[in-house]
């Protein structure tokens, strides 16, 4: 069996990534995803998920044999920060997907110079709060209005953490 390959996602190949995903998440999957029913994407929000800069917007995507199966995305949200989702087509759930998407868009949020990645699970979604554990070691979570926030020091991922990662993560508590 072929395993999945993770790219950098483009703003020319997203809107068929996107829509593929998409299709392939059950309801369920969809709501745990987008934290309400979703029964199909409007325009507006998939206009949203296709607008990829590479930089404030970029994406990675999971495929096999050029089939998307996951999407990573991160939105910066402030200086240095990015808050970040992971979907993964329900065929493909607890094969590694999510964990190498996470892991991926972790790296790029530190080539393009992101400190923070911070994100937002429903109570419910066991599954996503396991990867994210596993994925981000020292992740810090807090339960905000119905929702597990969660906060990943990004440079702390690919090593030490520098002066200015310990700096950042004590101003932050």
């Amino acid at each position: 069996m072929i395993g999945p390959s993770v790219r950098a996602l483009d703003r020319w190949s997203a809107p068929a990534a996107v829509d593929a995903v998409f299709d392939g998440l059950s309801d369920h999957s969809r709501y745990l995803r987008f934290h309400a029913p979703m029964p199909r994407l409007t325009k507006a929000f998939r206009d949203r998920l296709i607008d990829l800069d590479g930089d404030g917007h970029a994406a990675c995507v999971a495929e096999v044999l050029g089939q998307p199966i996951g999407i990573s995305r991160l939105v910066r949200t402030g200086q240095g920060a990015a808050e970040v989702a992971v979907a993964v087509v329900d065929r493909w759930h607890r094969r590694g997907v999510g964990r190498m998407l996470l892991t991926e868009i972790g790296a790029l949020a530190g080539s393009l110079g992101y400190l923070e990645l911070h994100g937002d699970v429903l109570p419910e979604n066991t599954p996503m709060m396991r990867l994210v554990r596993t994925a981000m070691p020292g992740v810090r979570t807090a339960h905000v209005d119905g929702v597990v926030h969660f906060t990943f020091p990004v440079g702390w991922a690919f090593g030490l953490p520098t002066h200015e990662d310990l700096l950042a993560a004590i101003s932050r508590s």
